[in-house]
């Protein structure tokens, strides 16, 4: 499962109560959509870091990151990527 599989099924089922209708697109804006509110933010970074075995630090936590499932698949890849590396690299 990919990612954005992942985080479409997190979203899908603790936040739309497996409704998403097809209007869920990995663009669709979490906060514009009123999908997600800061509690709900909290808790999606709660199931990055415990699914993907990663922190995120406090300067990462901005809209830029999280607010669609495609720039928090996104933003995750790359982290992990970096984090792969780094551990070559070690």
């Amino acid at each position: 499962m990919t990612i954005a599989n992942e985080l479409r099924c997190f979203i899908v089922d603790n936040y739309l109560y497996g409704q998403a209708n097809g209007w869920l697109t990995e663009d669709t804006s979490f906060l514009e959509s009123a999908i997600l509110d800061s509690t709900g933010i909290l808790e999606l970074i709660g199931f990055i870091q415990e699914r993907f075995h990663i922190r995120l630090e406090d300067e990462e936590i901005i809209p830029d990151n999280l607010d669609s499932i495609r720039k928090v698949a996104n933003f995750l890849s790359a982290k992990l990527e970096s984090s792969a590396r780094q551990e070559v690299t070690a």
